[in-house]
């Protein structure tokens, strides 16, 4: 185990696995989460992970939410299983308030878009439970809070495409074609 940076307390139970695709981010966040005292375990896949996290369940874990072979959130579930006083974080470059809210109700501890820095990443993980996040510096604009319920309504149809144009009193071509594009700033 390296240095820790300074200002960073050392864990008591310093495991940490990291589960993302993203090779070069996993490198540079695994060895800088190492400096400030984590002993860091990698996998790229969503079977990698799973496998990790029943060998030795550890104390943290960064999750990317879509992966190669499935959704991350499958991976903090299981990790919720085996060790329920674990802290994961969910990483994401397809922010929403929907799988959000799903991912804390699974038991993560904060929801990170990426690029995440290994600052940000270190302070979701060590956060006290009862911590509140700061006010954002961008709120959302008109066109993403609407994408964000358009979402969340997604999710809650369980991703049916035709009941949620249903419920949104919306075509359902519309609304495909809404949910093809990426999120608006």
């Amino acid at each position: 185990m390296s240095t820790q940076t300074q200002d960073t307390p050392v864990p008591s139970d310093p495991s940490l696995v990291i589960v993302d695709d993203d090779r070069p981010f996993v490198s540079r966040l695994g060895r800088a989460m190492e400096s400030r005292g984590f002993d860091v375990r990698t996998a790229e896949t969503i079977d990698e992970g799973m496998a990790l996290i029943r060998q030795a369940p550890p104390a943290y874990a960064v999750v990317d939410m879509r992966l190669e072979d499935g959704n991350g959130l499958d991976v903090i579930q299981v990790l919720k299983e085996l060790r329920p006083d674990a802290r994961a974080v969910i990483l994401t470059g397809y922010g929403n308030i929907a799988t959000a809210v799903t991912a804390v109700k699974l038991g993560a501890v904060d929801y990170l878009a990426k690029p995440a820095d290994a600052d940000d990443v270190c302070n979701a993980l060590l956060a006290p439970p009862d911590a509140k996040a700061p006010p954002p510096e961008n709120p959302m604009s008109a066109d993403r809070v609407r994408w964000e319920h358009i979402q969340r309504v997604y999710e809650l149809c369980d991703r049916n495409v035709s009941e949620t144009a249903r419920r949104l009193n919306m075509h359902r071509r519309t609304l495909q074609r809404i949910l093809a594009k990426r999120a608006p700033k």
